[in-house]
């Protein structure tokens, strides 16, 4: 029996096939949607792309809105995912190379936010962000977010640095480097494959997140998540325009995946290979 009928092989292409299914039909349908009129959508066939295609459901979207919350959202991601990756870099490779109980405890009291939800906290960061005269400011989800992804961060920067071998390090210190050239010069470029994972990782939690902004913002900062519910209650009955404003709002994360896709597929083959 040839290697590829195999009834494992034939089980795994199967079931994969009905995932990928699963998941390319909705968006087909999104997409194709997205660029019909109102009365196109009701009129002809959904599944189809026959006539009366147009961009006018994105023109729509974008006039009313779209643009400031697709701004928002860039801006505090992009400032989220900086912040979180290098400062947990920072951290791990302190925690790595600790030379004094402050920094265990340190690592010990970071490593307690894992337990703690968000859903738990709102009401005292609600009261926090308030009296900091933050309220409906991008500053207060940039500090709230990136305190949120810290914790799991550092986490893996500390396992993927604590596997770097200590004799480069070592190497490096008696040829007369310091800490931070250590850090600049072989901590960091090592670090990519990770930091590109965890970019990817903690710009979908941010991206996506809907509660924060909910509670810490009311206008000026209102980002895509919460931006998606004013445009569907704006265009109750124009089923295009909203999915056009969907299309947009997953565009950037399809952009950073391409741009880092290398990295992370190296980070996955030296996750596999350990």
């Amino acid at each position: 029996m040839p290697a590829w009928l195999r009834p494992g092989r034939v089980i795994s292409f199967v079931l994969v096939n009905i995932w990928l299914l699963i998941v390319i039909i909705p968006l087909y349908y999104m997409i194709l949607s997205s660029f019909r009129s109102e009365d196109t959508y009701q009129t002809d066939n959904q599944w189809l792309p026959l006539g009366g295609l147009t961009f006018g459901s994105y023109t729509k979207a974008w006039e009313v809105g779209m643009a400031h919350y697709l701004l928002n959202s860039v801006l505090l991601t992009v400032a989220c995912v900086v912040l979180s990756v290098v400062l947990s870099l920072g951290m791990a490779y302190r925690v790595v190379r600790r030379n004094s109980r402050w920094v265990g405890v340190s690592f010990s009291v970071i490593l307690f936010g894992l337990a703690i939800p968000v859903q738990a906290i709102v009401v005292p960061l609600y009261i926090m962000i308030v009296k900091m005269h933050l309220y409906d400011t991008l500053y207060a989800l940039i500090l709230t977010l990136t305190a949120a992804a810290i914790p799991v961060s550092v986490l893996i920067m500390v396992s993927f640095v604590r596997d770097i071998p200590r004799e480069l390090i070592s190497a490096m210190l008696i040829d007369g480097g310091t800490e931070w050239t250590v850090f600049r010069q072989l901590i960091w470029p090592l670090s990519r494959p990770v930091m590109a994972t965890l970019a990817i990782y903690n710009g979908l939690n941010v991206w996506n997140n809907f509660l924060l902004p909910l509670v810490l913002t009311l206008n000026n900062s209102t980002v895509l998540p919460l931006g998606l519910t004013h445009l569907q209650g704006s265009f109750s009955n124009d089923v295009p325009a909203v999915l056009a404003a969907v299309v947009l709002s997953a565009l950037p994360l399809v952009v950073l995946f391409v741009m880092m896709r290398r990295q992370v597929m190296n980070s996955l083959g030296g996750i596999v290979a350990r």
